[in-house]
């Protein structure tokens, strides 16, 4: 991707490039299947969803809202206009691959085959476990779960990674700020160097980058529900009781901006808030990468991923998706934005940061509407 945007004069398909990366990491992940980045302008418009997995997956995924409010059984009638056959195409295609795949798994268990290590592969070998002992997931339920962290997993960070991308354009000393990190911890090693134990944890920077960016755009606000009891709310002094079934939808707006716990600039992006000088550094000098730790505020304040027991299962998964994109985008690179006729850079980043703030709304989820509006470019640091 990196390569693709840099043989570029400017880039308008950010969010639609950052979508197919995002595909690309879960198709890896999720079912072992590795694909080379396409560019948004490069693509072939005559493949179908029945030809391919990714295509089947990506055109699931982007239509979601319709098989979810019309079903399958119904976007399969021939009447329908060709665009709603195709979603249902997808579907079928999608569910024979994953079918395919999982009788594959299954007979490499039973030959006590050791095969690629993917999400779908350890589901299949841990219900073929249990079934020895005791009920395991069923064919059905390994189907769900897949397609659970599929969905949970592609648009969510997608659209995170397109606001943080513009936010970064809009602030260049944050991207300084970041590089000097990402040169600290990784130096000259080449990506396939990387460590995820021993880099991951040192890359604070650029996990705080993703926090800021959730805690004002949380993509995806998470509801709650009080199940089959009652339960008790204490607000200050006074206490409500929920009734059983009932449904709780936090105000993460709210919550996440409040000054009393973010400060008197809580509607501002940025991330070195989650940064703090580790315990025994000196506190009279600017920090530096390893004398630095993250900072999580007191709790209840930054609900972007949930919180307590049935928080989102995929948390550490998207924060090691975005940090290694974070560290592979801006070891070498920076980028800007495009510089209209009669303005300035910094008139362009102020452009690129309101255009964030007024045209962002939920389509399923919050995100970016039009960010095309505003081309990036990349030059090398």
């Amino acid at each position: 991707m990196l390569l693709y945007w840099t043989t570029k004069p400017s880039v308008a398909t950010s969010a639609d490039d950052l979508r197919t990366l995002s595909l690309h990491v879960l198709s890896r992940a999720g079912f072992g299947k590795s694909f080379k980045f396409v560019g948004h302008d490069e693509r072939q418009t005559s493949t179908t969803p029945s030809n391919s997995y990714k295509e089947s997956l990506q055109t699931v995924l982007e239509n979601l809202v319709l098989i979810l409010g019309l079903g399958t059984k119904f976007l399969a009638y021939p009447w329908l206009p060709r665009k709603l056959r195709t979603v249902h195409e997808a579907c079928v295609s999608f569910q024979q691959y994953m079918t395919s795949l999982y009788e594959e798994e299954k007979q490499a268990f039973a030959n006590g085959e050791v095969r690629d290590h993917n999400l779908m592969t350890s589901l299949v070998r841990a219900s073929q476990d249990e079934a020895k002992t005791s009920g395991s997931l069923t064919e059905s339920e390994i189907y769900g779960n897949m397609f659970a962290f599929n969905f949970a997993g592609h648009d969510t960070t997608a659209h995170t990674f397109t606001f943080a991308l513009y936010f970064l354009a809009a602030h260049p000393e944050v991207q300084d700020w970041l590089s000097e990190e990402i040169r600290e911890v990784l130096g000259d090693r080449l990506p396939s160097e990387w460590d995820y134990r021993a880099d991951f944890p040192r890359l604070k920077r650029c996990v705080s980058v993703m926090y800021e960016t959730i805690r004002l755009y949380t993509v995806v606000p998470s509801i709650k529900w009080t199940d089959s009891r009652s339960q008790s709310l204490t607000v200050g002094e006074k206490t409500v009781v929920l009734p059983p079934h009932s449904m709780v939808a936090p105000s993460y707006g709210s919550v996440q901006t409040d000054p009393r716990f973010w400060g008197p600039d809580s509607l501002a992006w940025r991330p070195s808030r989650w940064i703090k000088l580790a315990a025994g550094s000196d506190t009279d000098v600017v920090s530096k990468p390893g004398e630095e730790d993250f900072s999580m505020p007191v709790r209840g304040a930054f609900i972007g991923w949930s919180d307590g027991v049935r928080d989102c299962p995929g948390r550490k998964f998207s924060q090691v998706e975005f940090v290694a994109t974070m560290a592979s985008l801006f070891l070498n690179w920076r980028v800007d934005p495009t510089v209209a006729k009669g303005e300035s850079l910094d008139t362009a980043r102020r452009r690129v940061e309101n255009l964030i703030k007024t045209d962002s709304g939920s389509v399923l989820l919050l995100q970016m509407l039009h960010p095309e509006r505003a081309p990036l470019v990349w030059k090398k640091r």
